[in-house]
């Protein structure tokens, strides 16, 4: 009896041994001078053209460092000096109606720090990456601009993410400020989308298994963003469907092309309205906004190699359509009826790089304000047929693929009463490890 249990013990003291002696090996490779250089080495932050076909993952959700090779910490700092002719204090878009924290138009005037974007991301085991992006506000707050976990290996290619995230709709919103290729965003996000549109929530995407690049996509939120507002409810507050395809044309060319809906619920919203005399006013809104986006990409450089020259035309349609209750003046008059509108906005821009590490990009906005039928508060509200635009031109340099300095100028026809001049003297750099940039 004795030697088939001194075998046993023999046998799975062995086991054991091998076991031990295999990690010791796999943590000995990983911990390997070259394979710790590979993990921190950061990802570029300039120009790219990788193929429509490779939708690489954006600074948010990019390739994070394999498993064991630790936390990729990454810094945005940012800086501009803005000048306008008209005061940015009463900056509006003629006809559209939105919180009073929208984020609409240039901040200030003269010098001042930009949000510091301070990124962290790891792989937390084979399974889940984990990724937060703290935002540094220039007056000293602190905000959460994104923190979600995702799968990295759930086959089928499927992709499941959960927690705050931009939405994918569209093409300019997953993308961070710090990527976009003028200094701010296109009025249409602005006035239809509170300038970006995130939310808390979950998010399954689906790669199809085909020549043609194709994506779709599933997200369900809180709606804590307008045009929704935070639901203290069971079930979702924001729905979104998302649709990508994309290819390849010979080897200088590849374009994408993408359809997106969202739905979110509104609860009491506080809005910022104009009234009939022109003057600022207040209201609420509670009822159902739908986003329609389609978006289209299309990149040119000689053999697919932007490191000298490339082309970049891209242009986003929006379209709105709001329906609910408007309570017009909550602490006055008190009137509330029903609200039902539908506006649209889109914009068109080409960046063009003419040398290396120099690029020159002109922008067109156009919005349509639409009908809208306000009932009983239509005598105390703006009715305006405005058209806002804005045509825009910049010229960026990229000193390194982690630094560029930029020089915009902008005729903003937002404000319905005279044209805004703007100029913008912007620097972007990136510190540390730094994924790399979506398509």
């Amino acid at each position: 009896m004795r030697a088939p249990v001194q075998a046993v013990l023999i046998f799975r003291a062995r086991s054991i041994g091998m076991s031990l002696s295999f990690f010791f090996r796999l943590a000995l490779a990983l911990a390997t001078p070259a394979a710790l250089a590979q993990s921190a080495q950061p990802a570029p932050t300039g120009p790219s053209f990788p193929p429509a076909g490779v939708a690489a993952g954006p600074a948010t959700s990019g390739s994070a460092p394999g498993a064991g090779s630790g936390l990729a910490i990454s810094l945005i700092l940012g800086g501009a000096y803005k000048a306008s002719s008209l005061n940015p204090d009463t900056y509006r878009i003629g006809g559209f109606h939105a919180p009073a924290d929208a984020g609409w138009g240039p901040e200030r005037r003269g010098l001042g720090l930009g949000e510091s974007e301070l990124g962290l991301s790891a792989q937390i085991d084979p399974w889940w990456r984990g990724v937060a992006l703290i935002g540094l506000e220039p007056e000293g707050g602190i905000s959460v601009e994104e923190a979600f976990v995702q799968t990295t290996a759930m086959g089928r290619g499927l992709t499941f993410k959960a927690g705050r995230f931009l939405s994918g709709i569209g093409y300019l919103n997953s993308q961070h400020a710090h990527t976009w290729d003028f200094a701010d965003n296109p009025l249409a996000y602005q006035a239809l989308l509170g300038t970006q549109y995130g939310d808390d929530g979950v998010q399954l995407r689906w790669l199809a298994p085909t020549d043609q690049y194709l994506v779709l996509g599933l997200e369900l939120g809180r709606g804590r963003g307008y045009p929704g507002t935070a639901q203290s409810r069971n079930g979702a507050g924001s729905s979104a469907l998302t649709a990508h395809t994309g290819g390849d044309i010979g080897d200088d060319h590849n374009w994408r092309l993408g359809l997106s809906w969202l739905r979110a619920r509104a609860n009491g919203q506080a809005l910022a309205v104009t009234t009939a005399s022109g003057e600022p006013g207040d209201a609420e809104f509670s009822g159902t906004t739908r986003v329609w986006v389609i978006d289209g990409v299309w990149k040119w450089a000689p053999n697919g190699n932007a490191s000298r020259t490339s082309f970049k035309l891209q242009g986003e349609y929006l379209r709105s359509a709001r329906e609910g209750a408007l309570r017009m003046d909550p602490s006055g008059s008190d009137v509330t009826d029903r609200l039902r509108m539908a506006q649209s906005g889109a914009y068109l821009q080409g960046v063009w790089q003419f040398m290396p590490r120099w690029r020159v990009g002109l922008r067109g906005d156009w919005l349509q304000t639409g009908r809208a039928d306000y009932g009983a508060n239509a005598a105390g509200l703006e009715a305006s047929g405005y058209k806002p635009t804005r045509q825009t031109v910049m010229l960026d340099f990229s000193p390194s693929e982690t630094s560029r300095l930029r020089l915009q100028l902008a005729h903003d026809r937002a404000r319905p009463a005279s044209a805004d001049r703007q100029l913008v003297l912007q620097y972007t750099m990136s510190l540390g490890a730094h994924a790399a940039h979506a398509y």
